[in-house]
């Protein structure tokens, strides 16, 4: 088992604290169904599986406080309203990150896709 002990504070310096407090913005598997399998939602927890392949895109998106597993990693191009980081994420990488909006392209050449544990409100 793969452990990142600095993914919090990883993720905290590349994308800042983009809250996700605009009741407009939907929740990655609303905003993107094609790209977010919803499969577990109970009182304590929603828990998705996204999937990107080459190219594609999610829609702009929302997440509570989250846990993310990336069972294959890729390269990506996260976009918050602060910023654009394109990233290189390794197989089993583990990020945690506080409540935030943003959106996520696929620029590399292979699927990428990751467990999401997101803490219910």
């Amino acid at each position: 088992m793969k452990k990142v002990v600095l993914a919090g504070v990883f993720s905290a310096q590349l994308f800042g604290n983009a809250l996700a407090e605009d009741s407009k913005i939907e929740s990655a598997h609303i905003a993107s169904p094609k790209h977010y399998k919803l499969l577990l939602e109970n009182e304590e927890v929603i828990v998705l599986k996204m999937t990107l392949k080459p190219g594609e895109q999610d829609n702009w998106h929302k997440h509570n406080a989250e846990t993310v597993y990336f069972e294959k990693g890729g390269k990506a191009k996260i976009t918050t309203s602060e910023k654009d980081m394109t990233l290189e994420i390794p197989n089993g990488y583990v990020m945690w990150h506080d409540q935030w909006e943003h959106q996520v392209k696929n620029v590399g050449d292979t699927t990428i896709t990751a467990i999401i544990v997101e803490k219910r409100k």
